[in-house]
């Protein structure tokens, strides 16, 4: 059983010269029949073709967040900002409430700034050279690649997760895909085999066969039109290829929360991330929160004190709610909420009242949603 680890990590990986024509006819073929209708696609209703603007804000929602969850985002994005020119005149608070909810907030803000570049640099337009498109805020050479083959059809092959696994199956490569300078020679690979006539298509058709067909887990190989070329089938190793990464160990981490209350139904909201990882809230509007080491309510009273002056050992009582998990990268959060009725509420610095009925009106994380969410299911 031959195992291509072992060859030269400096060349990629090789179908026959005779194999490729065909290989390549089949996986378009393929697409161009099957592909589903995305907005950002030229085949969706309504859409006259393609602009580079929705692929690039398509590919930034895209990153680390599944289709499903992106399309309603997508679309009351680009109606709200339906070009460059309105993203790039919008303020920062502006384009994280219309993200809110989506997660990985710096995307938003780096979409802004990028815009704003291209509006002052490239006319409006992105731009369609690999150097000045990798200059731009939150764009890497995936994005990139992906923009520019998509949109304006230049001949730059991706790599993602979906199509590393659908070389990683062709080609039988075991052990972990970004080790070992695996990565670096699958990025050959994509790039001998990438369909310079059709960039775009080749590109779409490769991570959507990643996505729908050669999934993770249970690859539906019988449905596969490219599987008589697949060495990972043939040997039977498709569920072991690609071998799982190694993942961070998860930490825990609790979180307490006060939602102060006033008569009028008003409530406090923060920018100071506190004392705790302020990449839960992505430094956005919040709940004042504190990591919690020993007791919740206890270290949360103390923070309330010493932060908006409000004293929960004289006369303002925290009333525990229901908690809520929230996960964030390696970190399982517990988040304890506590509502706190108050006569009036402080006018301090960097701070917000509103009423708590509008909290989705101004840019919160889903973090802050679940401690809203909690009053209600009390």
């Amino acid at each position: 059983m031959c195992d291509n680890t072992a060859a030269p990590m400096s060349r990629p990986l090789h179908l026959s010269r005779r194999s490729i024509p065909p290989f390549r006819s089949r996986l378009l073929a393929w697409f161009r029949a099957h592909r589903r209708e995305l907005p950002w696609r030229a085949n969706a209703p309504g859409r006259k073709g393609l602009d580079a603007y929705g692929v690039w804000v398509a590919e930034i929602m895209l990153q680390q967040t599944r289709i499903a969850a992106v399309l309603p985002y997508y679309e009351r994005f680009l109606a709200r900002f339906p070009d460059v020119e309105s993203l790039a005149r919008a303020g920062e608070a502006d384009v994280l409430k219309h993200w809110s909810g989506l997660g990985y907030y710096s995307r938003a803000r780096n979409l802004r700034l990028a815009a704003r570049e291209i509006g002052a640099r490239h006319g409006g337009q992105f731009p369609r050279e690999l150097d000045a498109a990798l200059s731009l805020p939150g764009i890497g050479r995936y994005t990139a690649a992906a923009v520019l083959s998509i949109a304006y059809n230049i001949p730059l092959a991706v790599l993602d997760g979906n199509v590393a696994r659908v070389l990683a199956r062709l080609h039988a490569i075991r052990g972990d895909l970004r080790a070992n300078g695996r990565w670096q020679r699958l990025g050959k690979t994509a790039e001998h085999l990438l369909a310079s006539s059709a960039p775009g298509d080749w590109n779409q058709a490769l991570m959507e066969l990643g996505e729908t067909i050669c999934t993770p887990r249970s690859p539906r190989c019988g449905a596969c039109p490219v599987s008589p070329w697949c060495r990972a089938r043939s040997l039977g190793l498709t569920e072991t290829i690609p071998a799982p990464r190694r993942k961070r160990a998860p930490v825990q981490v609790e979180i307490a929360a006060a939602i102060l209350l006033d008569a009028r139904g008003r409530t406090l909201l923060v920018r100071d991330p506190g004392a705790h990882d302020d990449a839960l809230f992505s430094r956005m509007w919040q709940f004042p929160a504190v990591a919690v080491e020993h007791d919740a309510e206890t270290e949360l009273g103390a923070h309330l004190r010493a932060t908006v002056g409000i004293d929960c050992t004289n006369g303002t009582r925290l009333e525990p709610l229901r908690a809520a998990r929230h996960g964030v990268t390696f970190r399982n959060i517990r988040l304890l909420p506590f509502l706190a009725r108050v006569e009036q509420l402080p006018r301090i610095s960097r701070a917000r009242i509103i009423a708590l009925a509008k909290l989705t009106q101004l840019p919160v994380s889903s973090a802050t949603r679940k401690i809203a969410a909690s009053l209600d299911s009390n």
